[in-house]
C-alpha cells in the first residue's frame, strides 16, 4: 500500500482557506488523475478540486461545511491500488481537452483511458513529472502533487478528523455498474449540482440520461421524485447556509430577547462572509463622502438605440458606454483610481497605477461579487461590453477565477437594475471610490427653457476623503455626467 495525501492547494490572490461544500467521491472509490474529488467555496468562487493522484480513496479529511486551511490534508489515496498502471491524464490546460470532454471521460473507465491517451500525447511529459496540471481554475499541480507555493498555515489550524465512509445505499438504488470502479458523477452544469444539493440528493446515485451518462437536470428531478415516493433515506449533512428546521437550533429554540421562535440559523460563510468582512473593513477604515447628480440620459439612450439598429450583435450596452466615460474621467482625475497603503514604519502613501482595472458589482446566487476588467483603459466601448458579458456569465455560474474576481482599482455599480434611483454605496476596499448608477426613468426636465419629458438617471460617487477633496470628486462626477448628457461629442474625443 502506497498512500499519498493531497493537501488543499494554494488558492492564490491572498486566499488562505476554503469551505468544503461537498465530496464528489467516497472512501473506497477509484479515482483518476485530474478527476474532481470535492467542491470547495472560497471568498471568490466555487470550484471543483481535481486529484493529482490515481488510485483508491483511503481517507477524506473534512466534512461538508468545514473550513480547511491551505496546506491542510484534503484526501489520502492509495496509489498502489491501480497496480502501477498509468492513470489517464485529465483535460486541464496541458491536456488539451475541453471541460465537457474531461467530465465525460471521468465517468467511464474505457472513455477515460481513451481520453487520457489523447491528452498524454499533447501534454508532453506532464505524467512523467508526476503532476496533473489542473487543480483550481488558473492553477496547476506540479510534480509530486504539491500545491506549489504554500502560505503559512494559521497557528489555530489543525488537521480535521477523517470523515467516516458513507453507508452503502440500498440495493434497489444500485444498478449494474455498482460493481465497477466508481468515478465521479458526470455532471457539467453547476446548476445541476446546486439543484441536487438543494434537494439533499446524493448526485453519485443519479443515473444520467445524457450522452456518455451525463447527468441532466431532469435526471436529478426524477431521482428526487422517486426518492420522495418511497422511504426517504437518511439526509446527508446539510450544505452551508441550509436551514435545519425542527432542531434545537431551529423552530424548537426561542430567542431570549424577543421571545420569538428561531426559524433558522444560517452560518455566515463563503462569499457572504467575505462580503461582510470587506464591507466592515471599508466602513471602519475609510472616511468616505458621497456626491451625486441627476443626469439627462436621453441622448445616451438614443445613441444606444441607434447603434443597436445598425448592428445588434456588437452594439455596446449602456453599462459599457458609461464605463467608457468613467475611464475617460479617471484619466483626468487619476486620484480616484489609486490605493492608500500603510508602510511598515506606520506612515501612509498613495499608490498610483499605470492604467485602470475596472470592477463592476455583479449579483449572483452566491452573493455579491466584483469581477475585474483588467487593463480596461485600453478597451473601447465594444471591448468593455464583451468583457462585461463574459465575466458576468462566469461569475453567475460560479466559474470565475480568483484573478478575475479581484484586482480592480475602481468599481462601477449599476443598482438601477434593482429598480432603485440612488444609493450611498460602500467603497470596495482597498479601492478609494465607487460610482453608482440609478435606474433610467421618464421625468419632467427643463430643456432650453421648456418643460419636457426626458430619460433621467442619478449618478452617485462615494470617495475616500483621505486621497482627494470634494473638488476632485465633483470634477470627475461632472465630467461623467456631461458625457452621459452629450455622448457623441465625448466619444469623438476618445
Amino acid at each position: 500500500m502506497t498512500v499519498k495525501t493531497f493537501a488543499l492547494p494554494d488558492l492564490g490572490e491572498g486566499l488562505t482557506e476554503a469551505e468544503l461544500v461537498t465530496w464528489l467521491v467516497r472512501v473506497g472509490d477509484t479515482v483518476a488523475v485530474d478527476q474532481p474529488i470535492a467542491e470547495v467555496e472560497t471568498a471568490k468562487s466555487a470550484v471543483e478540486v481535481p486529484c493529482p493522484f490515481a488510485g483508491t480513496v483511503q481517507q477524506l479529511h473534512g466534512t461538508s461545511g468545514q473550513t480547511i486551511d491551505v496546506g491542510a490534508p484534503l484526501i489520502s489515496v492509495d496509489t498502489a491500488a491501480d497496480g502501477g498502471t498509468p492513470a489517464p491524464q485529465g483535460g486541464g490546460p496541458r491536456g488539451g481537452q475541453s471541460y465537457r470532454e474531461e467530465e465525460r471521460a471521468g465517468a467511464d473507465p474505457a472513455t477515460a483511458a481513451e481520453a487520457g491517451t489523447v491528452a498524454a500525447g499533447s501534454a508532453g511529459g506532464a505524467a512523467g513529472e508526476g503532476g496533473s496540471g489542473n487543480v483550481l481554475i488558473g492553477y496547476g499541480t506540479p510534480a509530486g502533487g504539491s500545491g506549489g507555493r504554500r502560505r503559512r498555515p494559521r497557528q489555530s489550524s489543525s488537521v480535521p478528523a477523517a470523515a467516516p465512509a458513507a453507508a452503502p445505499a440500498a440495493e434497489a438504488a444500485r444498478d449494474a455498474m455498482a460493481s465497477a470502479p466508481r468515478l465521479a458523477p458526470t455532471v457539467i452544469s453547476p446548476i445541476v449540482r446546486k439543484l441536487a444539493k438543494d434537494l439533499r440528493l446524493d448526485i453519485s446515485t443519479v443515473r444520467g440520461s445524457g450522452p456518455g451518462g451525463l447527468v441532466l437536470r431532469r435526471d436529478v428531478v426524477a431521482a428526487s421524485t422517486a426518492a420522495a415516493a418511497g422511504t426517504p433515506a437518511a439526509p446527508s449533512s446539510p450544505a452551508p447556509g441550509t436551514a435545519v428546521p425542527g432542531t434545537a437550533a431551529g423552530t424548537a429554540a426561542v430567542d431570549a430577547r424577543t421571545g420569538l421562535g428561531v426559524a433558522e440559523r444560517v452560518p455566515v460563510s463563503g462569499v457572504r462572509k467575505a462580503v461582510a468582512q470587506a464591507m466592515t473593513r471599508s466602513r471602519t477604515e475609510i472616511p468616505e463622502a458621497t456626491v451625486w447628480v441627476d443626469v439627462d440620459a436621453t441622448r445616451l439612450v438614443e445613441l444606444r438605440a441607434a447603434l443597436k439598429a445598425q448592428d445588434p450583435a456588437t452594439a455596446p450596452g449602456l453599462m459599457a458606454l458609461v464605463g467608457r466615460f468613467v475611464l475617460a474621467g479617471l484619466a483626468r482625475y487619476p486620484e480616484l483610481a489609486t490605493r492608500l497603503e500603510t508602510r511598515e514604519d506606520g506612515g501612509q502613501e498613495i499608490v498610483r497605477f499605470d492604467g485602470v482595472n475596472l470592477g463592476f458589482a455583479a449579483q449572483t446566487d452566491r452573493g455579491l461579487v466584483v469581477p475585474s476588467i483588467r487593463g480596461a483603459h485600453r478597451l473601447s466601448a465594444r471591448g468593455l461590453d464583451a468583457e462585461l458579458r463574459r465575466l458576468t456569465e462566469l461569475a453567475r455560474a460560479g466559474r470565475a477565477s480568483p484573478a478575475e474576481l479581484s484586482g480592480s482599482t475602481f468599481t462601477l455599480n449599476n443598482y438601477g437594475v434593482f429598480g432603485t434611483d440612488g444609493a450611498a454605496a460602500i467603497i470596495n476596499h482597498p479601492e478609494v471610490a465607487i460610482l453608482g448608477i440609478g435606474r433610467i426613468i421618464d421625468r419632467p426636465w427643463v430643456v432650453d427653457g421648456q418643460l419636457a419629458v426626458r430619460k433621467v438617471t442619478q449618478l452617485s460617487l462615494a470617495f475616500d476623503h483621505r486621497v482627494c477633496d470634494g473638488g476632485t470628486a465633483g470634477g470627475f462626477l461632472r465630467m461623467v455626467a456631461d458625457a452621459v448628457e452629450d455622448p457623441v461629442s465625448v466619444l469623438a474625443d476618445l
